[in-house]
């Protein structure tokens, strides 16, 4: 295998090209020759790139560089036994085009895999932003139909460009009857990754969710590049007869489903089929064929199947007004779906642990630096980070920070009158917070933090981490007669009475609760748990459903274990605080 244009080329297709267009001159003449035997319009898109492949094919100055590694721009080339596969999945679903569309096409693998098996194809359009990657895919469509002659050849046509800048109505305008499939493997990478990477590779309007103010500062303007161009394809062809079938993160059609209830694009059928990334693209990435039927009438739930032996898992989506994540499962702990009562909150951001992020050794303080210092204790809490949370009942803390603010925007300049050594340690350290980049800091005052207000010093807290697996709850106790601090991978609500976090512990750690928990989250993504999920726990329909015996079990076993001395007498009180403001009004005047 050769290279030329930094893309592999067969030495069949070399050979057969040489004589091919042996003694041509005009790229005109050799497009129109390359069209009328194998179908492919404007092989060569300019004169400079004929002149330039000729030379390399007579004097043999074949490109030998080596491929650079494009994973990071979300780049994982599908391998040709996997396309094969996904048509073959395809065919089992009775889908026939004539009209196919690869929207980020690599090296055609999924071109190859079409016209291998579907024989009904009259036009196929391929488009793709990587030069080498156009090259070798006209380059593997020649050497497939060297190799199967009598194979049919449609138009195809492989444009070098970014999926951004096409105009897929112009194209459903163009063939509105003929049966359409979209099939390919879009990137896996996100906006602000591909930002990061300086890369202009991006859709004009980055915040196509349209995310405001705090939430697109924050991260929920962020967005999979394949979420973006999955959606741009319904745009364009929801009302076509036809299919598509993608390779994306299991977290874009999470999302695809859910903004399906808002959205109502005219697709059905929806389905996700487990694909093992490990093995197919070696990288720990959750991802799924995404398949749905267009032009039908919108359906909001999905099946989740394994790809490879199209067993049924489970069916999420929405049921009524709720998005599950196993409807079977959410039928039977529904009751407990409505508005937690309390209101859980995320831990503190700072984003400068090098120097935030304290341990206590040998009378010193001591940070990531390795640096041993000294500091007045009032600004220093225990702190506790998402993989801390195992345990049931926590009353200390390997780890400290540094708390400047109660509440966000407060003014910084009072440490430095009233805890000097404070001040200087942070005075020193100043360039780790001006290097921080999140838009959050900007404009506010020195050694600013994020995630904190009158909650963050509640003396009890349940905590859960958004970032592990398990769905278990944690007691966090005052630690030397203060608040512990959590970070910004935790969720938690305080309480200013320690009975009412042990009765909250106790409904949250009950086996009903995980159940519905297990109902309503993706294990798959990265954060199970996040504030939208944790709200939607009814904890008073959750205490009417358990019996007051078990509450009262559990307090006995939480005190012998942990040594406390708490009681159910204050359980009557817990159940007031937790019912609706109207609610409590009627029942005192009443």
């Amino acid at each position: 295998m050769n290279k030329i244009f930094g893309a592999n080329i067969s030495y069949r297709v070399c050979n057969y090209l040489k004589e091919f267009l042996n003694n041509i001159s005009s790229v005109e003449i050799a497009n129109q020759k390359v069209f009328e035997v194998f179908g492919i319009h404007a092989f060569f898109d300019s004169s400079d790139d004929f002149k330039i492949f000729m030379e390399s094919i007579y004097s043999l100055n074949i490109d030998l560089v080596e491929e650079p590694d494009r994973a990071e721009y979300g780049d994982f080339q599908t391998n040709k036994d996997l396309a094969d596969k996904v048509v073959k999945y395809l065919l089992l679903k009775n889908v026939s085009p004539e009209i196919i569309i690869e929207p980020t096409c690599g090296k055609g693998s999924f071109i190859i895999a079409s016209l291998s098996n579907f024989k009904t194809v009259k036009k196929i359009f391929g488009i793709e932003i990587y030069k080498p990657y156009v090259w070798e895919t006209k380059f593997s469509i020649l050497d497939f139909f060297l190799s199967n002659p009598d194979i049919l050849r449609p138009e195809i046509t492989i444009l070098h460009n970014s999926i951004f800048d096409i105009n897929f109505k112009n194209i459903s305008k163009q063939y509105q009857t003929e049966e359409l499939l979209i099939i390919g493997n879009p990137p896996w990478v996100t906006n602000s990754e591909l930002g990061s990477l300086n890369s202009t590779n991006l859709p004009k309007k980055s915040n196509f969710k349209n995310q405001k103010g705090l939430d697109a500062m924050t991260g929920k303007g962020n967005f999979d590049i394949a979420e973006y161009i999955t959606l741009t394809l319904f745009e364009a062809f929801q009302s076509h007869n036809g299919h598509l079938a993608l390779l994306v993160k299991n977290s874009v059609i999470k999302n695809i489903v859910f903004e399906q209830k808002r959205k109502q694009y005219k697709i059905s059928e929806i389905e996700k089929c487990c694909i093992d990334s490990k093995k197919e693209f070696n990288v720990s990435v959750e991802a799924s064929l995404l398949s749905c039927q267009l032009n039908s009438i919108p359906s909001v739930e999905c099946t989740a199947l394994d790809f490879y032996s199209l067993e049924k898992k489970i069916s999420f989506g929405w049921l009524n007004s709720k998005f599950v994540s196993n409807i079977a499962q959410y039928s039977k702990t529904k009751n407990i779906d409505g508005v937690c009562p309390f209101e859980w909150r995320q831990g503190i951001k700072h984003d400068c642990s090098n120097v935030m992020e304290l341990e206590r050794k040998n009378g010193y303080f001591t940070n990531k630096l390795l640096d041993e210092i000294t500091l007045e204790e009032d600004l220093i809490y225990g702190f506790l980070k998402s993989s801390d949370l195992k345990n049931t009942v926590i009353k200390n803390t390997r780890k400290y920070t540094i708390v400047t603010q109660t509440k966000v925007g407060q003014e910084t300049s009072y440490i430095q009158h009233l805890y000097p050594e404070t001040y200087t340690y942070l005075k020193k350290n100043i360039s780790f917070f001006q290097a921080r980049k999140s838009s959050i800091y900007k404009g506010k005052p020195p050694f600013s933090i994020f995630g904190i207000g009158d909650y963050s010093f509640k003396p009890y807290k349940v905590a859960i981490s958004g970032l592990y697996k398990t769905y278990h709850f944690t007691l966090v106790l005052p630690q030397n007669d203060k608040p512990v601090m959590l970070d910004d991978t935790c969720y938690f609500i305080g309480f200013d009475k320690i009975e009412y976090a042990i009765y909250s512990i106790i409904l949250l750690n009950n086996g009903r609760t995980e159940d519905f928990l297990k109902s309503i989250t993706f294990y798959d993504a990265k954060r199970v748990f996040t504030k939208d999920i944790l709200m939607r726990l009814d904890l008073l329909n959750l205490a009417v459903e358990i019996s007051q015996e078990a509450v009262k079990e559990q307090i006995g076993f939480l005190n012998d274990k942990y040594n406390l001395e708490i009681n159910f007498s204050k359980w009557g009180d817990f159940i007031d605080e937790m019912k609706p403001e109207k609610e409590k009004q009627l029942t005192l005047f009443g």
